[in-house]
C-alpha cells in the first residue's frame, strides 16, 4: 500500500471526473478528468527526463492551474516539489538550486537564457518554462505524451516538498515535509473545517507557500470539489466571485481592503460559509468589524512553514479576536522558558513548542541546526512567543526574535502594539528594538495612521503608553509611515524597520 499524497487525493475525486475543478478568473476551466491527464502528462514527461524518486524539482513561475498540475506530476513521479517564490532574486535562485541540486528547474518563459548559467553551475540537468497561461516548454514536451501514468509508490517518510523559509535573518533553510506531513495536516484541517460537498474554494493566495499549495489547494483535492483560481488577488473579481463561492482563505490584508470596499455587506457575503485568514496576525478591530459589517467571524488559524497548520479557532464555538484558538486534533502544544525550557503554566509568556504528525523531519543538509531546533523528547521549538489562556486559547505574542530587551527587562512588541492599535485615528503599529547606548535597546514604534488623522501625534501615543504600560515598555520615539513594509504573505518585516532605525541613538 502507497503513502503517496496524491493516492490519498485520488481516492477523493469525483466519481464523475468531468465536475470542476478549477475555473480561473478569465474563464479557462479544468475538470477532474484534466486534472489527471495533464499531470500524467508532465509525470510522464519528468520521468523522461530522468527524474526519478527522490529527485528535486525546483519551480519559480507565476499561480496557474497548470503550477498546480506539476505539483501534482511531482507527486505521482515519487519527485520532491520545491516551490519557490516568485519575488526571488536570480542571486537567491542560485542559491536554492546550489542547495537543493534539482535535476529540473521550471522557470517562466524568457528566462530560461538567464538561468542556463547558473543552473549548469548548480549541476541541473534541465530548464524548463511554464507561463501563466499555460504555455512554455514544459506543457509543449508533455503535450504529446501518453496521460496515463503510474504513481510511484512512496512510504510515509518518504520526502513531498522542501519549503525555503523566507531567510530574513541569514541563510534560508530547506524544510523536509514528508508525504505523511502534508497528508495528516490536510484531513485534520478538512475535517477540523467541515468541509462539504457543495464547498467552492475562492483562492487568490500565492502557491508558493503552504497557506496557497498545502492548506487551500490540498484541502479542495480532499473534498473533490472546485476553486474560482485568481492569479492574485483583485478586489473587483472577489466581489463578483463571492456569490459563487462558500469558502475563502486570506491574508489579513485581504480582509482590510475588502472592509475598505463599501460593496462588503451581509448581501455580498450571503453565499459564503466561512472565511478563513493565516499566515500573519489580524488585528482584533479587523476581525470586530468585518464581523459587524457581513455577519461573519473570521476564523483565524496559526501555522508554520516547517509544520503546516497548528492551531485554528473553533468552525463550531467562540472564535476569540485576538487569538489563533486550540491546538489542531493530534497536535501538541506547550509554552516554555526560552531558557530553561521548563514548560510554563496558562497565562504565562515563553516560547511555543510543538509536536504532531503534521511537524516536519528536518532542514534539508543541516542536521546542526535541525538537532538545535528540536527538544530532546522531540517537540520542535517554533521561535514563536505567546502563551494559552485559562480557556485553552492560544495566544502569539511575536517572535522570540522580536523580543526588545531594554535596560534588562523583557519587552514583548505585541503588547505594546495593542496599546497602540487601541487609540482613535490608529490603523496599526509594528514595534521593534533598536540599539540603544544606555538600555541596550530602545523600544521604537512605527504607526499607521488613518487618514485625515494628523491629530495622532507622537506626544500623544506615548502619553497613552504611559498610562497602561510599564515605563520601558513604552516607545521612546514614534515614527509615522504611509505603509509598513510586509512581505507576499502580509506579515510586516520587521527586521526593515529595525535596520532603518538601528542607528537612531548612535
Amino acid at each position: 500500500m502507497s503513502d503517496n499524497l496524491y493516492d490519498l487525493f485520488r481516492s477523493r475525486f469525483p466519481a464523475d471526473r468531468g465536475r470542476s475543478f478549477i475555473e480561473t478568473g478569465d474563464g479557462r476551466a479544468y475538470a477532474y478528468a484534466d486534472l489527471e491527464a495533464i499531470s500524467g502528462r508532465y509525470a510522464r514527461l519528468l520521468a523522461e527526463l530522468g527524474v526519478a524518486k527522490g529527485d528535486r524539482v525546483a519551480v519559480q513561475v507565476e499561480k496557474s492551474p497548470e503550477a498546480v498540475f506539476l505539483y501534482l506530476a511531482c507527486l505521482r513521479a515519487g519527485a520532491i516539489y520545491l516551490p519557490l517564490n516568485t519575488a526571488y532574486t536570480r542571486a537567491e535562485i542560485e542559491y536554492f538550486l546550489t542547495d537543493a541540486e534539482p535535476r529540473v528547474f521550471v522557470c517562466p518563459p524568457g528566462q530560461e537564457e538567464g538561468f542556463a548559467a547558473t543552473a549548469a553551475k548548480a549541476g541541473v540537468a534541465h530548464v524548463l518554462t511554464l507561463g501563466p497561461d499555460g504555455g512554455g516548454t514544459l506543457s509543449e514536451g508533455a503535450a504529446g505524451l501518453a496521460p496515463e501514468f503510474p504513481t510511484v509508490a512512496a512510504s510515509a517518510s518518504d520526502l513531498a516538498a522542501i519549503l525555503y523559509t523566507s531567510g530574513t535573518t541569514g541563510r534560508s533553510k530547506g524544510a523536509m515535509m514528508s508525504h505523511a506531513n502534508l497528508a495528516s495536516n490536510a484531513l485534520t484541517l478538512h475535517r477540523y473545517w467541515g468541509w462539504r460537498p457543495e464547498d467552492v474554494l475562492l483562492h487568490a493566495l500565492p502557491i508558493f507557500h503552504t497557506h496557497g499549495l498545502f492548506v487551500a489547494t490540498n484541502c479542495v483535492l480532499l473534498n473533490g470539489t472546485a476553486m474560482l483560481f485568481l492569479p492574485k488577488f483583485d478586489i473587483d473579481e472577489v466581489f463578483r466571485l463571492l456569490p459563487r463561492a462558500s469558502v475563502m482563505m486570506g491574508v489579513p490584508t485581504f480582509y482590510t481592503r475588502m472592509l475598505g470596499d463599501s460593496r462588503l455587506d451581509r448581501a455580498a457575503a450571503a453565499h459564503m460559509r466561512l472565511f478563513i485568514s493565516g499566515s500573519a496576525p489580524l488585528l482584533a478591530d479587523t476581525h470586530r468589524e468585518f464581523q459587524q459589517r457581513t455577519g461573519h467571524a473570521i476564523l483565524e488559524r496559526y501555522g508554520m512553514t516547517e509544520t503546516g497548520m497548528l492551531t485554528s479557532n473553533p468552525l463550531d464555538g467562540e472564535r476569540i479576536p485576538g487569538t489563533v484558538g486550540f491546538p489542531l486534533p493530534g497536535v501538541e502544544l506547550r509554552v516554555a522558558d526560552p531558557e530553561t525550557a521548563r514548560v510554563l503554566g496558562p497565562e504565562e509568556i515563553g516560547v511555543i513548542e510543538v509536536k504532531g504528525p503534521n511537524v516536519f523531519g528536518g532542514y534539508w543538509r543541516m542536521p546542526e541546526k535541525t538537532r538545535a531546533e528540536f527538544r530532546p523528547d522531540g517537540f520542535f521549538i517554533t521561535g514563536d512567543v505567546g502563551k494559552v489562556d485559562a480557556r485553552g486559547y492560544v495566544h502569539i505574542v511575536g517572535r522570540a526574535k522580536d523580543l526588545v530587551i531594554c535596560g534588562g527587562y523583557n519587552v514583548y512588541p505585541k503588547e505594546v502594539e495593542t496599546v497602540i492599535d487601541a487609540l482613535d485615528g490608529v490603523v496599526e503599529s509594528a514595534v521593534v528594538g533598536v540599539p540603544h547606548p544606555d538600555f541596550g535597546e530602545a523600544v521604537v514604534a512605527v504607526v499607521l495612521r488613518r487618514p485625515g488623522r494628523g491629530d495622532v501625534t507622537e506626544a500623544g501615543v506615548i502619553a497613552a503608553c504611559k498610562e497602561q504600560l510599564a515605563n520601558y515598555k513604552v516607545p521612546k520615539r514614534v515614527f509615522f509611515t504611509e505603509e509598513l513594509p510586509r512581505n507576499t504573505m502580509g506579515k510586516v518585516q520587521k527586521n526593515l524597520l529595525r535596520e532603518e532605525h538601528r542607528d537612531l541613538f548612535a
